[in-house]
């Protein structure tokens, strides 16, 4: 990789399981792709707004290399936040993607901080 590239994972998050009552009418089998710094939903499918909500703060750090022992490597499925709901996401690495800081920042590269 040059010097203005970097790499992030393609993320799938997935409802896998219930343990419960599903709440927010989610379906075991939706799902939304992250890719870079955007979502994409299945045509015709939504996703629950506070189950997504609290995924959000996840994906930056999922989308990133990280150590081997890292909980944010080895642990992919997430509750949802309504502790009355039984959903549970999967966030799955996928493939990874090459990023040009160029194309994806305002800022100059080495410039303030």
């Amino acid at each position: 990789m040059s010097s203005d590239e970097f790499s992030l994972y393609d993320l799938r998050v997935e409802v896998v399981a219930n343990r419960g009552r599903m709440l927010c009418h989610e379906q075991i089998g939706d799902y939304f792709e992250v890719s870079g710094g955007r979502i994409a939903f299945p045509p015709g499918q939504g996703f629950p707004l506070y189950a997504m909500a609290a995924l959000l703060p996840l994906l930056p750090a999922k989308q990133r290399d990280t150590a081997p022992t890292d909980w944010m490597t080895t642990d992919s499925d997430i509750a949802c936040p309504d502790v009355h709901c039984g959903a549970v996401f999967r966030i799955s690495r996928m493939g990874k993607r090459v990023f040009r800081h160029s194309e994806e920042s305002g800022e100059p590269l080495g410039g303030p901080r």
